[in-house]
């Protein structure tokens, strides 16, 4: 410059001489075309090394040019983020002091394309900081992350910067709004945003993203109707628009409609693209064609896991295990890249026997996939649904990530195989974990709560549910009804049942049986007319329900009807569970004799339940001939169960035959049977106290044996009498009094009465049947001390108030 700047002073010194002049502006013309021209081919060769992947290349082809321009600089920082180097473009764009629009949005972009959410955010705002205008690709981008992520209020903020900025009638910015609207499950904002751009035939992005939202949100229906407007809008579908509506075709099992988009789009041209392809199979193997799904496959040029996983997933739901194990063998004979949304489906065949589970497992080692948590999770789960809760609980510690599938899939496990106890303690070490509970979790902890009537417990579930902003689901809902009803709060269960949009009959069966439990049949008999008039089929379960709730308030010819009901108007094959109930119907009744000409005109093998009805109505009527019939049944079908030798003991001490009751005693002492001692408890201030018959262990023993005196005391005075038929011990008047007074549900009652608070009522659990004096004595109790006593023995509720029982003395 110093040179040129003096020969220009020496050509000011002398005017006179154009010719000169001339030579010095044409030399200075060719320096400076040169300078471009070397820029521009400089330019030109970065662009191609970065286009195609070199980016070190291009690195030292930018390092040495002499010259760069801002065209050098974005192309640089691009290469870096097509490739994803995001550390070493943000180094060079911060080196970088005459950033433009275009500098910003391709780093924005960069880390769209590559997840870095957080940082696109802050980019965004450092660029309008700096006084730059997004431009329409850069708003896209910052779009794209609030619809993956949810971000609904960040999206509308940048609506509202949208519309201040004048782009909202830019197609490419509004398709994208649309579909952050659509993609946050707010819908109704996406229609009223693509109704002002519906004149845009061309804009397959505007509307495939209309039918994915619809699609997304659940309402596949609305997706279908709005595929067909778009069809009779003459707007051409492409290889994203046909996948998404065959989504919603198998959400909705639209298997026809599924058909009619198959033939679009082997007209269209698509019918050979792995993407459509894929989700052909898809769609007709979730809608149950799977020969369809199985031809569509067959066709296809490459084999693509994700269409084979779709298949096998399709046979699995639909019963067809063992075609689903030969299409998993096919693909190993195929050398196929197995994946880890293989072996789940495949497990399932586990589950119903199809094929060993040790072996299954064995390859997922042998092939790398023991870690993968989809995978790991199936085997909990496969295992838990197996009944080997060792090796669920094993698979789950080697766990080297644990989420909320994994937690919910040990819980269920453990409280489907009916260790609700365990269920429970897992759950508390998920909380302790920091996992956040789902419905699905939820429900099953609620379901293990009133399998214990755990109200407490249930309750602090519910209301960590409702804080948590879940939204509620009818398996949880139902879950709730059971829990609340089955605990005796049946004004919770019915506030819940009232709450509930859709009711299936899970919903109504659940509070069929709750009314039951809790001596209230007859509104059983209503809501079970009320399901009906709702066009609810009942089931089997929902029979069980009802005759029950027949059996404990002797409906006897109500328990006839449905009985009939259910083959004759429902199709409903009567089990060994309905004749129970149908047979403890008749022996409560006293109607010994059609109980006994039902069993004999049973379709199905009397199981060990109809043999403890039987038994049961037997000890209540005293007919000790059918009675030995039924127990000398059970001692076949359940050799160690205590139940039958203690219960004609006591029938053989009822009829004072002492010595045949002893004898019935040493042959249980003699097989090694221990009955279950009888064990009553309460929960006051969130612990639990138990109690057994002539218990003196309690820390307020004195006092609870003070108010026991003080309880037989007042409630002789108010009319009660001692039942002596209750004390089954061959000794005198006054002993036998003693040992019915200290019943452990007498002993629960009274420290109930001196340590819950006075408007509370009395909550008391019992193991066993509650004993015909202690149900006496707490019909009195509940009158003399004007308190009300639930009673929730092995069988039903008893809610005592004002010196009446809910089960009417029917029980």
């Amino acid at each position: 410059m110093h040179k040129l700047g003096s020969k220009v002073l020496v050509f000011s010194h002398n005017r006179c001489n154009p010719f000169n002049l001339r030579s010095f502006i044409h030399c200075i013309h060719t320096a400076v075309a040169a300078s471009y021209q070397s820029i521009y081919h400089s330019n030109q060769l970065l662009n191609g090394l970065s286009k195609s992947g070199r980016v070190d290349d291009a690195r030292k082809l930018f390092d040495k040019m002499p010259q760069k321009d801002e065209y050098s600089w974005n192309t640089m920082i691009s290469g870096y983020v097509n490739v994803g180097r995001l550390v070493e473009a943000r180094e060079l764009f911060d080196g970088f002091s005459c950033r433009s629009s275009i500098t910003w949005s391709s780093l924005i972009s960069g880390h769209c394309k590559f997840g870095c959410k957080a940082e696109v955010f802050d980019l965004f705002r450092s660029m309008r900081l700096e006084g730059h205008k997004p431009s329409q690709f850069t708003l896209g981008s910052v779009l794209r992350v609030c619809s993956s992520l949810g971000l609904i209020q960040t999206g509308e903020m940048i609506h509202g910067y949208v519309v201040k900025n004048g782009f909202e009638s830019n197609v490419f910015v509004v398709t994208g709004l649309v579909d952050m609207y659509a993609k946050c499950k707010c819908i109704l904002e996406a229609e009223f945003l693509f109704k002002g751009l519906a004149f845009d035939r061309k804009n397959h992005v505007l509307w495939t993203a209309m039918v994915t939202g619809y699609a997304q949100n659940g309402d596949g229906r609305k997706a279908v109707e709005f595929f067909c407007y778009m069809h009779t809008q003459g707007v051409e579908c492409n290889q994203y628009t046909f996948p998404t509506i065959l989504t919603a075709c198998s959400s909705v099992s639209a298997l026809c409609f599924g058909e009619q988009v198959h033939v679009c789009i082997i007209r269209s041209g698509f019918g050979c693209n792995v993407y459509v392809q894929s989700a052909l199979v898809d769609m007709y193997a979730k809608c149950g064609d799977l020969n369809s799904a199985r031809t569509v496959l067959e066709t296809m040029e490459d084999d693509d896991i994700v269409s084979w996983n779709s298949l096998i997933v399709g046979c699995v739901r639909h019963g067809f295990e063992h075609e689903a194990l030969l299409l998993f063998k096919n693909m190993h004979g195929r050398n196929m890249k197995i994946d880890d949304y293989t072996f789940p489906s495949i497990l399932n065949c586990c589950v119903v026997g199809s094929i060993d589970p040790r072996s299954v497992h064995d390859l997922i080692i042998k092939t790398g996939f023991e870690n993968y948590k989809l995978v790991s999770n199936a085997l909990v789960d496969m295992y838990a649904k197996t009944r080997d809760m060792i090796c669920a609980y094993t698979v789950f510690e080697n766990m080297f990530e644990k989420d909320v599938i994994s937690w919910t899939s040990l819980v269920t496990g453990y409280a489907q195989n009916g260790s609700h106890e365990e269920s429970l303690k897992i759950f508390c070490d998920m909380r302790l974990a920091g996992v956040n509970p789902d419905q699905f979790i939820v429900a099953s902890i609620l379901s293990a709560c009133a399998e214990l009537t755990l109200l407490e417990f249930g309750k602090q579930v519910h209301s960590d549910f409702i804080k948590s902003g879940l939204w509620s689901s009818r398996s949880v809902d139902n879950s709730l009804v059971a829990m609340y009803a089955k605990c005796g709060c049946l004004d919770d269960a019915d506030t819940i049942f009232v709450s509930m949009e859709v009711k299936d009959v899970i919903t109504w069966t659940a509070l069929i049986v709750g009314y039951a439990q809790n001596g209230k049949g007859r509104d059983s008999l209503r809501f079970y007319d009320a399901m009906v008039s709702s066009d609810t089929k009942p089931d089997f379960i929902t029979f069980i329900g009802l005759l029950f709730a027949c059996s404990h308030a002797g409906l006897v010819d109500e328990g006839r009807r449905y009985f009939q009901q259910m083959n004759k108007v429902y199709g409903i094959k009567p089990g060994p569970e309905h004749y129970a109930c149908m047979i403890d119907l008749f022996g409560r009744s006293g109607k010994l004799d059609e109980a006994k000409e039902l069993l004999d005109q049973m379709d199905v093998k009397p199981d060990a339940t109809v043999w403890k009805s039987l038994l049961a109505a037997c000890r209540v009527h005293g007919d000790l001939e059918l009675g030995e019939r039924a127990a000398t049944n059970l001692f076949e079908l359940e050799a160690n169960n205590a139940m039958p030798y203690v219960m004609l003991s006591n029938m053989y001490s009822a009829a004072h035959k002492w010595d045949d009751a002893a004898k019935i005693r040493k042959l249980m002492k003699s097989k090694g049977i221990v009955k279950e001692p009888g064990c009553s408890w309460l929960e006051i201030n969130s612990r639990v106290h138990n109690f057994i018959s002539d218990d003196r262990g309690h820390p307020r023993e004195t006092e609870i044996y003070s108010k026991i005196d003080e309880i037989m005391v007042r409630i002789k005075e108010a009319g009660y009498v001692p039942d002596m038929n209750f004390s089954l011990h061959d000794m005198d008047k006054e002993g036998k009094e003693v040992g019915l007074a200290y019943h452990s549900e007498k002993l629960a009652v009274a420290f109930g009465l001196l340590a819950a608070p006075p408007s509370a009522p009395i909550r008391i659990f019992k193991n066993l049947r509650v004993c015909g004096d202690c149900h006496s004595a707490m019909k009195y109790i509940s009158r003399v001390f004007a308190r009300h006593i639930i009673l929730r023995d092995s069988n039903c509720f008893h809610h005592f108030r004002e010196g009446e029982c809910s089960c009417g003395d029917y029980w």
